[in-house]
């Protein structure tokens, strides 16, 4: 074994490059802003960009032409800065452009506190664009997970031809420990399709995938709107043409929720109590559960790494047994409610916190004691 020693923005910086990707843009926010800096080392000297744009929006804005030209791209931001790349996201989902964004979480509303996390996007980043279209939400818990998250980010980016939001947050990005990078089993790296065809027409696709893709600048005309179009890339307000538009946008996404669900679990037999959390919480609930175990109290735990799209028949097959189910989240409640809508007729008890400091093992001890 051989353990490297970094923190999770670094994480998501070599996990980035080891997934293909050669552009960055971004602009400096903490607590955000060590990814900037780590691809900053990393890719000119592989031949790939880094920039800084002026704000933001310019930075979404240079993604977006990135992946637009065939390159792999990824930003980073926190708090505001994600606010500021709403539109954007909206033009990336609607015209089908591959993203990775990396939204390092601090506490809002607004500025809020830099130097402290919370889960504060997690409905943001689901619902923060227009249309209401899905997106593709990883949550890790710990730096390893920034690493191999980033790839399957990238992964689902190419494939589904969508932005991919990375939800870390401070605690987890700028904070140093040690994982066996060499033992990491990463998945094999995917591309977009290319098209091979005769004629392009840049929206055309079967009804549960994304279309073939073909870079601006290159030997194929391609036309680009960020407007409602049909199959050509052209304009339209025929309501069958846009009904079937929407439909593939959705579909292409839920019909592989199964196999973008990503979880880790600690399922005990004989148990009745199933703690279900994401991100850095995740951490927390664990040593709490070892805590109840050696007090003769065990509980079982999952811990959710695909939160959007909700990942429904994981929380169904895992919960079928418990009795009770708890939900831990580093905020007053964004994503118990998915959770009350997969299972419902269960008895669902929740503890929330966003004051910037951890829950605590203790805290979470208390919440399962309380019954």
């Amino acid at each position: 074994m051989a353990l490297t020693f970094m923190e999770g923005n670094e994480a998501v910086a070599r996990g980035a490059v080891a997934a293909g990707c050669n552009f960055f843009a971004g602009y400096p926010i903490t607590p955000a802003t060590t990814i900037f800096s780590s691809m900053l080392k990393m890719l000119p000297p592989k031949g790939g960009i880094c920039i800084q744009g002026e704000d933001e929006i310019a930075s979404m804005g240079y993604c977006i032409g990135a992946s637009m030209a065939g390159k792999k791209a990824l930003t980073a931001t926190s708090a505001p800065g994600i606010s500021l790349y709403s539109e954007h996201i909206s033009f990336a989902i609607g015209s089908e452009i591959p993203l990775v964004i990396a939204d390092v979480q601090r506490l809002g509303p607004s500025t809020g506190s830099a130097t402290r996390a919370a889960d504060s996007d997690i409905q943001f980043l689901r619902w923060g664009s227009t249309s209401g279209v899905p997106v593709i939400v990883l949550a890790p818990k710990d730096v390893r997970d920034c690493y191999e998250l980033t790839v399957h980010a990238f992964n689902y980016a190419e494939e589904f031809r969508c932005p991919v939001f990375i939800a870390s947050n401070k605690e987890i990005g700028m904070t140093k420990e040690s994982f066996d990078l060499d033992g990491l089993t990463l998945p094999p790296l995917k591309e977009r399709k290319i098209f091979s065809g005769e004629k392009y027409l840049p929206f055309e696709a079967e009804p549960d995938k994304a279309p073939d893709f073909a870079p601006m600048g290159g030997k194929i005309l391609v036309r680009q709107t960020s407007s409602t179009h049909g199959p050509d890339g052209y304009i339209t307000i025929d309501p069958e043409v846009i009904t079937a538009t929407q439909q593939r946008l959705r579909t292409k996404i839920h019909s592989a929720r199964e196999r973008i669900s990503l979880y880790e679990e600690n399922l005990i037999p004989g148990t009745d109590t199933l703690v279900i959390s994401y991100g850095i919480t995740s951490r927390a609930v664990a040593d709490a559960a070892k805590a109840l175990a050696e007090k003769a109290k065990p509980v079982s735990w999952l811990s959710l790494k695909t939160l959007w799209p909700v990942p429904e028949q994981v929380l169904l097959e895992k919960a079928a047994r418990f009795k009770r189910i708890v939900v831990i989240e580093m905020n007053l409640g964004q994503y118990v409610n998915e959770i009350r809508r997969v299972l419902c007729g269960k008895e669902i008890d929740f503890y929330g916190q966003m004051n910037g400091i951890l829950i605590p093992p203790s805290r979470i001890m208390e919440v399962i004691e309380n019954d």
